[in-house]
């Protein structure tokens, strides 16, 4: 019954094989193909800089157990890291330093050319989609009323006619996302839902006007991929591979998971999968301000406005003074990522030119502990720039 009834799906994963979200979940749900074309150049140029970044760094700093027993832990050779990538539930770990990689890590049993689900890191895809689509003219502008794309919204809520596309791509829509258990809950019909336009469109509640706060809310894209196929007359993965894909470079196509096989709705707030080196071309390709091999892929303003610091505060990791641009992670220092489910991250320093790809199972350690991943690539990143402390701190 799961290609059918939202309610099989959410008892069959939550209930039965107790999982929210698993990176298994790409060979469940049907998806649509992207394909690919020309792979863009990306030289594998492996080396010890990496190893070295970690060797002069307490890990363990960024290891929180439920007791403050953590002792330092430098990871001082390739085996050492390796150890520690597999301990932290890691399935990939990539590096691109000016242009090249610089380090390569996959864990036991993984195919670096299989294909990996990346959950919200999804989102920027999306907003990359969205801004290609204004740039070819199909949408006017992020200042168009969503209602302009799906008029039946105003039926339901003439308030719908105050949203924008800006508001969806920020979320700052005022719509009401919840998450809890119930089957016909806001998260449930966000990821499980067999008819994800359904849930966009008719399953959507306004709470508060918009542009005044930030929700983390999956009913956002799905609008935005509502109004992207509207616009367009493609499917977002069509129009994906056509836009900017292709021209990117990926080395091979990719796909992104649907609401099921009848309906061909992409997910949109997760579910686009790839293989992770072209993850590391999509962070490569914003670090270079939308350009790949010269030529200019995503219009460079659309890079520098989906990345900048806007004034909304998230609340969330206060200590990182992080912001939310157009479903990117923005930090006061110009660096940026997309981040996923379980730990999946494309961390991008553009000043650095650093991009680091981690995919995982889980964002926590295999004996439980909690992992701050966005500061420890952080700080792995101004180590291999030179602007972290040179020698072990022992």
């Amino acid at each position: 019954a799961t290609p059918f009834s939202q309610v099989a799906r959410g008892v069959m994963f939550s209930m039965v094989f107790f999982e929210d979200a698993d990176i298994g979940h790409i060979h469940i749900f049907p998806s649509n193909e992207i394909p690919a074309s020309d792979a863009s150049d990306l030289p594998r140029l492996l080396d010890d800089t990496v190893v070295s970044a970690f060797g002069s760094l307490d890990v363990g700093q960024y290891i929180f157990f439920d007791t403050p027993q953590q002792s330092p832990l430098f990871l001082e050779s390739e085996e050492q890291l390796g150890k520690f990538l597999t301990e932290s539930e890691t399935t990939v770990f990539l590096v691109v330093k000016d242009g090249a990689l610089v380090h390569e890590w996959y864990a036991e049993g993984v195919d670096p050319e299989a294909l990996h689900t990346s959950f919200s890191v999804s989102k920027s895809i999306l907003s990359t989609t969205l801004g290609m689509a204004i740039e070819e003219g199909y949408i006017s502008s992020l200042d168009d009323p969503v209602t302009d794309y799906v008029p039946e919204l105003l039926e339901r809520d003439p308030q719908f006619g105050a949203i924008t596309l800006r508001d969806l791509v920020t979320m700052t829509s005022g719509l009401r996302y919840v998450k809890d258990r119930n089957f016909y809950g806001d998260a449930p019909n966000t990821y499980y839902s067999t008819d994800l336009r359904q849930s966009g469109i008719a399953k959507t509640h306004i709470v508060e006007p918009p542009g005044q706060n930030w929700l983390y809310n999956n009913y956002n894209p799905l609008l935005l991929g509502v109004v992207l196929e509207r616009a367009t007359g493609m499917t977002v993965s069509q129009y994906v591979s056509e836009s900017w894909w292709g021209a990117m470079g990926a080395e091979a196509d990719a796909s992104w998971s649907t609401d099921s096989f009848y309906n061909r709705f992409e997910k949109l707030e997760s579910g686009f999968n790839a293989r992770p080196i072209d993850f590391a071309r999509f962070g490569l390709m914003f670090a270079n301000e939308g350009v790949v091999d010269g030529e200019q892929v995503v219009p460079r303003a659309w890079v520098e406005e989906a990345t900048a610091r806007t004034n909304v505060s998230l609340g969330d990791a206060a200590w990182l003074d992080q912001r939310y641009g157009y479903f990117w992670w923005v930090l006061p220092d110009g660096r940026f990522y997309a981040q996923g489910n379980l730990g999946q991250y494309v961390l991008v320093s553009p000043d650095d030119d650093v991009v680091i790809v981690r995919m995982g199972r889980d964002g926590r350690m295999s004996n439980g502990a909690s992992l701050d991943w966005v500061s420890l690539l952080l700080e792995v990143t101004d180590r291999l720039s030179g602007s972290g402390p040179a020698g072990p701190e022992k």
